[in-house]
């Protein structure tokens, strides 16, 4: 389902809904929109969940004062994918096992193909954590309704949960990926190649139809004894990157990553542990500045903590009605008399935009 909120009056309006998965829908991811015109916003909609079922969408906002909300959402199926259709369409099929029907995708990330804001961009690349041990990238090509699994890695060799992308950009951007599984351990990885010969080849279709090996992690943390159910990046001014990570015990876990001099080494600078930051699983964190983190678990609060040298300090906690809280997402806004601050949304049983940041 697609929502207009309105965070003055705190209501949502459904615009539309989408109903083309045939199992349960684990994970979303929206690629950076563009303006086709002025008063419109279009962005790209990627939808994961069981069965090894992707789906993509383009999303076409306007203006429109008679339609619910004042906006008018126009929606456009792209492309599809799932692993057993390159199953059904391989020569000599009985020799190879067919793919698990109980894989699922436990989350999905934009990794390249946003830097075109006003057009659509010729290809998108996304990670998908799975839950049958494997990280794996795909390839959408908008123009040619196409989706197409390109490489993938079984390091893990366990249910990955969680998988998220950040880019180093010195002269030449890096391309990495972090991924965490129910061992607790994060795994880093350089796709700068991968995804360079995706970005860089005349049709991704041509390419061969067997996934390419994405090799080995070129950094792995121990970062939680348990799994690791949610995790978020964010770069500093300095350049580094802060990776922040929350486990089945309660525990935040948080570390400061380095790219070395030869842009395809990771450097492990710090490492900070909360062990008891909740009661419950932790479920959704975001950082929302380098010093300002906010965490969500399953015990129903909302915490914000100040992160330092010495560590995580509390700050304050808000009780949320939302149960079973699965995720958290945080974004810039103005409060009242334009006090600067951050909106967060929780998402679980029911959805809450809560406001913090303020001092009223």
């Amino acid at each position: 389902m697609v929502l207009a909120l309105d965070t003055e009056d705190g209501t949502a309006t459904p615009l539309t809904t989408l109903s083309d998965h045939i199992s349960s829908i684990r994970a979303l991811a929206v690629a950076a929109g563009s303006k086709p015109a002025p008063g419109e916003l279009s962005a790209l909609l990627v939808s994961a969940g069981g069965r090894a079922q992707l789906e993509c969408y383009r999303l076409l906002l306007s203006a429109a004062p008679l339609a619910p909300a004042g906006i008018n959402c126009q929606v456009l199926h792209v492309a599809s994918h799932r692993l057993d259709e390159r199953w059904d369409r391989m020569r000599n099929r009985h020799r190879v096992i067919k793919m698990d029907p109980e894989t699922r995708y436990m989350r999905i990330a934009v990794v390249a193909g946003t830097d075109a804001t006003e057009l659509p961009p010729p290809c998108l690349v996304l990670a998908a954590a799975c839950s049958d041990g494997s990280v794996r990238l795909f390839v959408l090509q908008e123009a040619a309704r196409r989706l197409r699994l390109v490489a993938e890695s079984f390091h893990h060799q366990r249910c990955v949960l969680q998988v998220e992308a950040f880019v180093h950009r010195p002269e030449q951007p890096g391309h990495f990926l972090c991924s965490a599984a129910t061992d607790g351990n994060i795994a880093f990885w350089d796709i700068t190649a991968t995804v360079a010969q995706v970005m860089a080849a005349p049709d991704p279709a041509l390419m061969p139809l067997c996934p390419a090996d994405l090799g080995a992690p070129v950094l792995t943390v121990l970062a939680h004894s348990c799994g690791v159910n949610s995790l978020h990046i964010l770069e500093t001014p300095s350049g580094c990157f802060l990776v922040a990570s929350g486990s089945d015990d309660g525990s935040i876990h948080v570390c400061v990553v380095a790219v070395g001099a030869a842009t395809t080494q990771l450097l492990l600078q710090e490492q900070l542990r909360q062990p008891s930051a909740h009661a419950a699983p932790v479920t959704g964190l975001r950082l929302l500045q380098p010093d300002l983190l906010a965490s969500a678990s399953v015990d129903q609060r909302l915490v914000l903590w100040h992160l330092g040298k010495a560590g995580l300090a509390f700050l304050g906690a808000r009780f949320c009605p939302v149960a079973d809280v699965a995720d958290l997402d945080g974004w810039e806004a103005v409060g009242p008399e334009e006090q600067p601050g951050y909106c967060c949304a929780l998402a679980g049983q029911g959805l809450e935009v809560v406001r913090c940041g303020w001092h009223d």
